[in-house]
């Protein structure tokens, strides 16, 4: 498990976690790939792990997925700008296929290694409302016994804070041709426009 100092402020926490060692999977990454946003908010958004794109460029959801996301934070009212995004797990895990570099998904004990950070940074920012996107935020967030199925949509609550949980963004991009894409979309914008009013009118709680 990763050994995570005090920090007083997000910069102080970034810069101590890019030189994290606390699991294997640095070594293979290009970079530690920390949250970004505002340094105190209401909403904060937790996906999985960089992909490819975001571990070239040392930032969450700049790719595809991240690009779909800011579509749905729109139409569910959201200001991206207003938005804390990270994820669970902070390096990327991939494996090769021909030239590619595909993601790979992270072991418990890898969620478990990186889960002080998420904690430490959640801590730091203060949102009322966390949205966990994906099964592997999911269980990081609520314990390995929660389900996104069963789960989805509905407040709970962690660390005195409320959680969301709902789909990466990553899973409706993958609806295969003939699936109902556009209903699962919707029903994401519904999930983070559930987030959003319940953190209406709420500050951060520090």
């Amino acid at each position: 498990m990763a050994d995570v100092p005090p920090a007083e402020d997000l910069g102080t926490l970034r810069r101590a976690a890019a030189a994290c060692r606390g699991c294997a999977l640095w070594q293979r990454a290009t970079q530690t790939v920390f949250g970004a946003g505002p340094d105190h908010g209401r909403l904060t958004l937790v996906g999985e792990q960089p992909g490819d794109q975001e571990d070239r460029a040392g930032l969450p959801f700049v790719g595809p997925a991240g690009r779909l996301l800011d579509r749905a934070l729109l139409e569910a009212g959201i200001d991206r700008d207003d938005v804390y995004v990270t994820n669970a797990v902070k390096h990327f895990k991939w494996e090769e296929r021909g030239k590619r570099r595909l993601h790979k998904r992270p072991s418990a004990a890898e969620v478990a290694a990186c889960r002080p950070w998420l904690e430490a940074e959640v801590a730091l920012v203060g949102p009322q409302v966390v949205v966990a996107m994906g099964a592997t935020a999911t269980a990081s967030l609520l314990g390995p016994q929660a389900r996104v199925t069963r789960d989805r949509g509905r407040p709970l609550e962690w660390m005195t804070r409320v959680v969301v949980v709902t789909i990466h963004p990553s899973a409706i991009l993958r609806v295969r041709e003939g699936g109902d894409r556009e209903g699962e979309f919707r029903h994401f914008v519904d999930d983070l426009a559930t987030a959003g009013r319940l953190g209406m009118g709420a500050g951060p709680t520090g």
